[in-house]
């Protein structure tokens, strides 16, 4: 990524997450075949790929969706065991995914979710002012209006409101790893811009890592990668850096299937 003056900023040295010879399997069928890849502290890794290619069931797994069972390899964060952990665990620990389908939640203001999560994440409740002071600000930065605070969870949410609501969370939460699960997905060029502003000032202000998930490479031209992967298959078909992803515009996913 380059910082908002454009010149390229340094990632640390420091491993956020390493994923190492993952295989993950959903019933009988192999969905991740010997998946290795790492992502950095101020880095951002872009995986690319077509439709059941894996992506999203690598950050399902991740994130610890039961549905998906490892059936061997690691995925660490700073060196910590995450398949051990429960997804809570996981929270904590600072990982987090900006959902490609995020669920309604009934009953529950975005204003009280916000405050519940921060809490439940840092282990105490912020201070009531400075949070508020912090939510107002993400938001307008997010073009949200601020009675958008007193809706229930995604109930009733436009696609690109979603969206937003996602990468408000992730500013506001603050993860050591972030994992965008075809965020661009529905999106506008108007939101899909805002909504890349978001993970470019969280990438700007702090050493978060982040692994963009995607089918298409227009948000690569607001999130700049520092590699590229394309799955094929559950697996890693091709690594490299960003010029991998104007090879893949320019030629699509056909050549991989040859």
């Amino acid at each position: 990524m380059t910082t908002p003056s454009g010149s390229p900023r340094a990632a640390s040295s420091a491993l956020a997450i390493k994923v190492r010879e993952l295989s993950v399997v959903l019933g009988s069928s192999l969905i991740l075949d010997d998946v290795s890849l790492a992502v950095g502290g101020g880095e951002s890794v872009a995986i690319l790929g077509a439709n059941g290619s894996g992506k999203s069931t690598l950050a399902s797994t991740i994130a610890g969706h039961p549905k998906y069972q490892v059936d061997s390899g690691s995925v660490t964060l700073d060196g910590q065991d995450v398949l051990e952990m429960s997804v809570d665990e996981r929270a904590r620990a600072g990982l987090f995914l900006a959902m490609q389908y995020p669920v309604e939640v009934p009953g529950v203001t975005v204003a009280n979710f916000l405050r519940t999560a921060k809490t439940a994440i840092d282990g105490q409740a912020p201070k009531v002012r400075q949070w508020v002071g912090e939510v107002n600000q993400a938001m307008k930065n997010l073009r949200m209006d601020p009675a958008f605070s007193q809706r229930d969870v995604n109930a009733g949410f436009s696609g690109g409101e979603k969206k937003r609501f996602e990468i408000l969370q992730m500013e506001l939460l603050r993860p050591r790893f972030a994992v965008l699960d075809e965020t661009d997905s529905g999106l506008d060029v108007d939101a899909l811009r805002i909504v890349s502003e978001g993970v470019n000032r969280l990438h700007d202000e702090s050493d978060a890592g982040f692994l963009l998930i995607t089918h298409y490479t227009r948000i690569l031209r607001y999130i700049k990668p520092d590699h590229v992967h394309v799955f094929v298959d559950g697996r890693v078909a091709e690594a490299g850096g960003p010029d991998l992803a104007d090879r893949l515009e320019e030629e699509g996913y056909d050549r991989y299937l040859a």
